[in-house]
């Protein structure tokens, strides 16, 4: 581990605030006090160098700009260091951890975000425990891949999602097992790790000219709802649905106006409100009419990693009929290999 040189990136979050009279906000002196807090733990440490970002990302303000300052960071450095940690605010952490994952493609390097519930300097804080794992799970050779490691917890990013703002345990991956549980040990769970690429196969596009919107159907929701959705001419429409991905199909209104944004060029995908569990188009015929009319189903994905997938899709400036093809497919471990075709 010793010989190992992990770049620790800080682009903002909880970890790296302090009180102030307008609440938290990032510390001014966050650099000096990492290091005291670090340098007890030196000698199991890997060897690191800090990198922090001018103006700290508070995670609620992200964008996809943002993931992709990260990913082209990472990128950047990548042939100097053996593995990444990046300091990131919780709130959106699974989305940038998921948008990383398709950046920065046939990783054979371990990328690993992490933060905290409660700032460094607070007490009870869980961050000093959170970065020195990460730190020390960063210059292993098992991981190749984008994770977020959090209260003993190391996850697949794309398929983590924040479960808590007030647990420590403040993520989890419902359809996917823990890469590595950590106690006194860390008990490893080789089979769900991916395995070394042969080469890396990174894309870094221009991010966020892509309008991607969702909707989660609600009881007694009327159409006028998605009329108005439509009528910002997104690229792609995420349909938040119940159960297996079970639609309301007592109004045909809903069918036409979606065959419509279908042979419009709009993208079309269903995922499910449930945590657990996935999309099965064909598991209720109320759904048979919603597939002639072109959605998508996502299989066990995330929230998260569809909206970023997308995003990722779209600035390759891939056709539609080709966007439909990749979101079915597991690109980065981001779904089971068993999708949904319709």
């Amino acid at each position: 581990m010793t010989n190992q040189h992990i770049a620790l990136i800080y682009t903002g979050g909880t970890i790296g605030m302090e009180k102030t009279s307008q609440g938290y906000a990032p510390m001014r002196d966050f650099s000096t006090v990492l290091s005291t807090f670090l340098q007890n733990g030196i000698d199991v440490l890997p060897r690191y160098t800090f990198h922090a970002y001018a103006s700290p990302i508070d995670s609620t303000n992200a964008t996809p700009q943002d993931w992709q300052v990260i990913g082209r960071d990472i990128a950047a450095r990548y042939a100097d260091y053996d593995g990444f940690v990046v300091l990131h605010g919780t709130d959106t952490m699974a989305y940038t951890a998921s948008a990383l994952s398709f950046m920065l493609q046939g990783l054979r390097k371990p990328v690993i975000l992490t933060g905290s519930q409660i700032p460094l300097k607070e007490t009870r804080s869980d961050a000093l425990q959170n970065l020195v794992t990460a730190l020390q799970l960063a210059a292993s050779d098992a991981i190749n891949e984008v994770a977020i490691y959090f209260h003993q917890r190391l996850l697949r990013g794309n398929r983590s999602t924040k479960i808590s703002a007030e647990r420590f345990s403040a993520f989890d991956s419902p359809n996917y097992p823990w890469l590595a549980r950590v106690g006194i040990e860390v008990n490893w769970n080789t089979a769900a790790l991916l395995p070394r690429a042969e080469k890396e196969n990174f894309q870094l596009p221009d991010y966020g000219h892509a309008r991607i919107l969702s909707m989660r159907f609600v009881p007694g929701m009327h159409c006028n709802t998605l009329d108005a959705i439509l009528a910002l001419s997104p690229h792609a429409l995420i349909i938040e649905a119940y159960g297996a991905g079970n639609l309301p199909d007592n109004d045909p209104t809903w069918i036409k106006m979606l065959e419509d944004a279908n042979a419009k060029g709009v993208v079309l995908v269903v995922c499910s409100q449930s945590s657990h569990g996935r999309v099965d188009m064909n598991s209720y015929a109320t759904n048979s009419s919603f597939k002639r009319a072109g959605l998508i189903g996502t299989s066990d994905m995330t929230f998260e990693a569809i909206y970023t997938k997308l995003h990722h899709l779209f600035a390759l400036n891939l056709s539609v009929s080709k966007i439909k093809a990749e979101l079915r497919r597991s690109i980065s471990g981001d779904l089971s290999l068993r999708c949904d075709t319709a």
